[in-house]
């Protein structure tokens, strides 16, 4: 069983920066696929970034060059830093974890992106 626990988020200014940190329970979190994904009201939720266990990533178009994910296992943690925030970015933030069939998701975090 791995449980994840979202933070970082909260309300930010158009142009202005959050980082978001997923912590991930046990000692397996290595080998685990991660990834963030939202949900926005009234949207179904969509993947925002992927990282592999070897450290590769994937982002959707509408974050490249403005979000980056990373990892650091030796703390079981992931990260999304999200940069040039725009008021679209307001969603959900939800952590995943993937190994094969098995996904476990957060509760997940607010961001919300406002003048």
């Amino acid at each position: 069983q791995v449980q994840l626990v979202e933070s970082g988020g909260g309300l930010v200014q158009p142009g202005g920066s959050l980082r978001l940190s997923c912590a991930a329970s046990g000692n397996i979190f290595s080998s685990y696929a991660m990834g963030w994904y939202r949900q926005a009201p009234g949207k179904q939720r969509e993947l925002v970034a992927t990282i592999s266990s070897g450290g590769s990533t994937n982002y959707a178009d509408s974050v490249k060059g403005r979000f980056t994910i990373s990892r650091e296992n030796t703390k079981n943690t992931v990260f999304l830093q999200m940069n040039s925030l725009k008021p679209e970015d307001t969603a959900v933030y939800y952590c995943k974890a993937l190994k094969f069939t098995t996904i476990y998701w957060g509760q997940g975090t607010q961001v919300t992106v406002s003048s």
